[in-house]
């Protein structure tokens, strides 16, 4: 089963290659991307690394946690499951007879 890694504190000049080729050292790498401004392209200075099993997520976060890429050091962890950016909430504002005929 794959695991998905969160690398963080990367540097605004570390590619999507970078990452891959990277944690390629710890094992089979499914994906590596880095997460870039939708606008400027800009880098948002972390990424994720999909790895091709558990062992090799747990093998790449000892091997790269808090170790230099590019001049800075990186943070690697376990990614958390993406939250709903609304809340799941209901969002209408409480209207009552919103989306009814007033007629």
């Amino acid at each position: 089963m794959p695991s998905r890694l969160y690398v963080g504190n990367l540097a605004y000049s570390v590619s999507n290659d970078d990452l891959h080729g990277l944690f390629s050292q710890a094992g089979q790498v499914q994906s590596a991307t880095v997460i870039t401004d939708k606008v400027s392209g800009q880098s948002k200075g972390f990424g994720f690394v999909e790895m091709a099993s558990s062992d090799e997520a747990s093998k790449a976060i000892a091997q790269f946690n808090d170790s230099e890429l590019n001049g800075r050091n990186i943070k690697v962890n376990e990614a958390k499951p993406r939250e709903s950016s609304f809340g799941g909430g209901n969002r209408s504002g409480g209207g009552a007879d919103r989306g009814r005929n007033r007629w």
